[in-house]
């Protein structure tokens, strides 16, 4: 399969075998499971994944590789951008999917909060992305790495890095270093407001090198929060647990 890398979709095809090896065996595709795959490229993961399945669906949103895709029996091609795919409708018949891909950098972190809205529909989720956003999303508090996208990830996922995977492992290239992270949803999340957890984090994390008496501290007392929070600490030094549980205290306040 010929194909020039388009710069505008972030295109870096996976060619190591090792590393595609190394990713197959890492994720474990059984035969019949249902499985989805982001940004199929040139079907060099898609094709051993496949095989062990009996069958793939692939999300392309290039056009030229989606028709070249569609020749191959076993695979069904959802031609689109995966921002827009509503994978509810995907894991309706199965009821869960396991969820795979090469990323566009560009744009992973989009991706990675579009899919936890559809969280209760997916088995687990194994992803290459730029090695410095699986730093950041596996990241432990009171480490320069953590942040919004930790604590965020962490709140719904287990999640570990898996692989790393070096440039040289890509046509083209790309300029970073690259990782596989494996993410499997926790079976009893603590039940909140995403949205309000969401807002109460990036207004802690606004000037991580300010107390949070300056940030969160001023948030909280806007809404008429009577509980108690040690706004003495940097954001980073709050573990998930603690903004967890302060988003369902300020939830209840506001009922």
């Amino acid at each position: 399969m010929k194909h020039i890398p388009r710069k505008r979709f972030g295109q870096h095809f996976l060619t190591d075998r090792g590393i595609i090896e190394g990713i197959v065996q890492a994720i474990a595709p059984k035969a019949g499971q249902a499985v989805v795959e982001i940004g199929p490229g040139l079907a060099a993961l898609t094709q051993p994944l496949v095989e062990r399945l009996g069958h793939l669906t692939v999300i392309e949103l290039d056009r030229d590789l989606a028709q070249q895709l569609r020749a191959h029996p076993q695979l069904t091609v959802v031609e689109s951008d995966v921002l827009k795919v509503d994978f509810r409708q995907l894991a309706s018949a199965a009821g869960k999917v396991r969820v795979v891909g090469n990323l566009p950098y560009n744009i992973s972190t989009p991706i990675l909060f579009h899919l936890l809205d559809a969280v209760d529909v997916i088995e687990d989720q194994h992803f290459m992305l730029q090695k410095e956003v699986i730093d950041r999303m596996v990241a432990a508090p009171s480490t320069s790495d953590y942040g919004r996208l930790s604590v965020m990830l962490q709140w719904r996922y287990a999640m570990e890095n898996v692989l790393f995977v070096p440039p040289q492992s890509f046509d083209p290239p790309p300029r970073v270093d690259s990782a596989v992270v494996r993410m499997v949803p926790h079976a009893h999340p603590a039940a909140l407001d995403v949205k309000l957890l969401s807002q109460l984090v990036q207004v802690a994390f606004s000037q991580r090198r300010k107390l949070l008496r300056h940030t969160l501290g001023q948030w909280l007392a806007a809404r008429g929060f009577p509980g108690s929070f040690d706004v003495q600490r940097r954001a980073e030094e709050v573990p998930v647990a603690e903004y967890v549980a302060l988003a369902q205290q300020v939830a209840a306040v506001a009922v």
